[in-house]
């Protein structure tokens, strides 16, 4: 397959704090990559390097490449008109991210009138297209309608039919699905699992819902405090997690769908450190109950076995 990303290396940081360290992955045509981790992890400031939308004031060391272009060689001008054919984005809180003022097809057939140059009647013809798409039901009297008068699922699949207007080789997606209920949460999920399938784009889908991987990605990605510590197929991920980090998302995911009734939900001890607080060697040791004492000295090199890859000294399970 293809390789829609390839990440090399990168270190991402504003002034003195480290916000990434040293992360090397890659995603390709036709597959969803689920980018997991605690709050704080990362996993943000990742895609949004990879969008080439960090804030003001961000260092950035390594490559990031998008469908063949080096992003980062690039000025920001030559960036911005491709931003939307290359990738595609959908970020956290829907209402939050459309304009409380414009009917969301105004909204959608900006699109095309910024990108393509199209006429008013036609950006907005393309933009009921879009809009169907993402299957809303009457797409020609929702695209009249404003973003206050939509349920918060359909908000999301207006913003889905926007981020994939111009058809990109990449959408992320941002935790699109966490402020919805399960049943459209599951609608959202296999929709977008239809149209990567039908486009064979690739996808980098950014959660900490476990269940949500379950049902979604091809591959995982697990970062904690800046560092990729796993990668490899969901299938092995979620049966045999190699990283004890890893190993606890699991369980704790695990517990969620098959917990005993009356029984406590196991929870990670201790806190996520904050970037300015990052232990010495592994970042995950001082809540690690197989950490020894290497495990504070240095960050361990990764261990690779075919798709696999994980940073540990002491990995759990079988990697095969």
């Amino acid at each position: 397959m293809r390789t829609i990303v390839r990440v090399q290396d990168l270190t991402v940081a504003y002034r003195h704090l480290r916000v990434l360290k040293d992360i090397s992955l890659e995603v390709k045509a036709g597959e969803i990559l689920a980018l997991v981790g605690e709050t704080g992890s990362g996993k943000t400031t990742l895609a949004m390097a990879i969008a080439r939308l960090l804030p003001p004031g961000a260092t950035v060391r390594g490559r990031i490449e998008v469908n063949g272009h080096d992003l980062y060689a690039m000025p920001a001008a030559a960036v911005r008109p491709l931003r939307g054919r290359l990738i595609g984005l959908v970020p956290q809180e829907a209402m939050a991210a459309l304009n409380p003022v414009l009917p969301v097809g105004a909204q959608v057939a900006e699109v095309f009138q910024t990108h393509l140059g199209f006429s008013a009647s036609e950006a907005w013809a393309r933009a009921v297209e879009a809009l169907a798409r993402v299957q809303i039901p009457h797409p020609e009297r929702v695209a009249r309608l404003y973003p206050h008068q939509l349920s918060g699922g359909m908000r999301q699949r207006a913003i889905l039919a926007m981020a994939l207007a111009l058809h990109p080789p990449l959408l992320i997606a941002d935790e699109p699905t966490t402020a919805l209920d399960r049943l459209t949460q599951g609608e959202i999920l296999a929709l977008v699992r239809q149209l990567q399938a039908e486009s064979g784009m690739a996808v980098l889908w950014i959660t900490h819902d476990m269940g949500v991987v379950a049902a979604l990605a091809h591959r995982v990605a697990v970062l904690y405090a800046g560092r990729l510590v796993e990668l490899g197929p969901c299938s092995k991920i979620l049966s045999a997690p190699a990283h004890p980090y890893t190993e606890a998302l699991v369980r704790t995911y695990r517990d969620l769908i098959a917990g005993g009734r009356g029984e406590p939900f196991y929870a990670i001890p201790g806190h996520p450190p904050s970037p300015g607080q990052r232990p010495s060697g592994c970042p995950f040791h001082p809540r690690c109950p197989y950490r020894q004492d290497r495990c504070r000295e240095r960050f361990p090199e990764p261990l690779r076995w075919g798709e696999r890859m994980v940073a540990c000294y002491f990995p759990r399970g079988d990697l095969g």
